[in-house]
């Protein structure tokens, strides 16, 4: 059976360290490109679950392409101080998680040489 990622993703923002082994295979590899950092599936658990604060999100875009998933999320803390977007590449093997690339991206207004340009307009 493959991975459910809307079920992965739930396992995130929950920080359920009990769930989130079971998506990756034994020998699974997680990039996170934007901090420059490569973390085993125990260490991404570890990162998750104990990154401070309540979580909740919602999924943008999800590209089912068979052993290769992609998402886009909007991820924030419950009490809405902050906003991320994160895309995700995952590679499946035998129904689990063999690798996930991740690219962070802190959410906020144009910068000022843009904004002075006059042009574009908010998406929401």
């Amino acid at each position: 059976m493959p991975v459910d990622i809307v079920a992965f993703w739930d396992a995130v923002l929950r920080q359920d360290e009990r769930a989130l082994p079971a998506f990756f295979s034994q020998d699974a590899v997680v990039r996170w490109h934007c901090s420059n950092e490569r973390f085993t599936a125990a260490e991404f658990v570890r990162a998750n679950c104990e990154y401070p604060g309540s979580w909740a999100g919602e999924m943008e875009r999800h590209e089912d392409l068979g052993d290769l998933q992609i998402t886009v999320m909007r991820v924030f803390p419950q009490d809405g101080t902050a906003s991320f977007h994160v895309t995700s590449f995952f590679t499946l093997r035998d129904g689990r998680i063999e690798s996930l690339d991740e690219y962070w991206a802190d959410d906020g207004p144009a910068p000022a040489w843009r904004q002075t340009m006059g042009i574009g307009v908010p998406i929401r």
